[in-house]
């Protein structure tokens, strides 16, 4: 059983900062990507940032030069900070997960989601 616990939403003000957490429990498995993503009310879910196991970043065009994704792999957990926050920033920020199962079955798994609101 995989499960996805996360933490560090909020209300900031612009140009404020927040620092979200997600760490993920469960045992047979190895966890390839971790990342975080939003959807803003009305609109679609969209890439923040994601990171491989090795390090590698993407971030979505939006949080470039103001969000950092970081990961503890021993601890199996991703962490995003977030920096200038700006109004459109504000959205439920979701947690997810890509790996494989010890037994060969991919994954991908969501949390539950953080709200984070960025006032003007």
């Amino acid at each position: 059983q995989v499960q996805l616990a996360e933490s560090g939403g909020g209300l900031v003000q612009a140009g404020g900062s927040l620092r979200l957490s997600c760490a993920v429990s469960g045992s047979g498995f190895n966890i390839n990507v971790m990342g975080w993503y939003r959807q803003a009310q009305g609109k679609q879910r969209e890439l923040v940032a994601i990171i491989t196991s090795g390090g590698t970043t993407k971030y979505g065009d939006s949080v470039k030069g103001r969000f950092a994704i970081s990961r503890d792999n021993a601890q199996n957990t991703v962490y995003l900070q977030m920096n200038s926050l700006k109004p459109e920033d504000t959205a439920v920020y979701y947690c997810n997960t890509l790996g494989r199962r010890w037994l060969g079955q991919p994954f991908d798994y969501w949390g539950q989601g953080t709200q984070v609101t960025v006032s003007s």
